[in-house]
């Protein structure tokens, strides 16, 4: 029986992710744009964030689904000075109190030449392993405070309905494409 639950599962996350084939560059090129442009339209701070690190890692549409077993999948890149640098994917899984499915992105800021150095030399990057990340979240009024903010590795998480608060990129593998 529990075998069975199991199998269901899986199924149900296959039929969700299903449509979730890979995407072109330009797809993905074309996504990165309109997030990081939602993600300028909830903070002032961000788009100075974002001018200000080494690299930007960003995947705007992580899916994510569970019933009791859950996991996650979404394809970015990561831009350094502008340019596009490569193409990534980021996955992870989870087993516990879980129901539902959502969309959303997620971004990554690189602020020191070593933790963007240590990224890109790693065979799969794991965050909260290979990298601690600062999950950034809106002070007062939407605001982030970017003279507070002195973490190598920071991460936002966003939707259409705006930067979500206490998730997680503990445990996501991040590999280069």
């Amino acid at each position: 029986m529990r075998m069975r639950y199991v199998l269901s599962v899986f199924v149900l996350m296959i039929q969700f992710f299903n449509p979730v084939q890979a995407a072109s560059t330009v797809e993905i090129d074309a996504k990165t744009t309109e997030a990081l442009n939602k993600f300028y339209s909830h903070s002032s701070a961000g788009k100075s964030l974002v001018q200000q690190a080494k690299g930007v890692l960003i995947f705007p549409e992580v899916y994510k689904a569970g019933i009791g077993i859950g996991g996650e999948y979404g394809e970015g890149k990561l831009i350094i000075g502008g340019k596009t640098d490569g193409y990534y994917t980021i996955f992870s899984a989870s087993i516990g109190l879980q129901l539902g499915a959502q969309i959303k992105s997620q971004m990554i800021l690189f602020m020191t030449d070593a933790a963007l150095q240590q990224f890109k030399n790693s065979q799969g990057w794991e965050a909260g392993v290979d990298g601690s990340v600062a999950l950034v979240t809106l002070g007062v009024g939407g605001t982030i405070d970017t003279s507070t903010i002195q973490d190598p590795i920071i991460g936002f998480i966003f939707s259409n309905k705006g930067l979500m608060y206490n998730l997680s990129l503990e445990g996501s593998k991040i590999t280069r494409k």
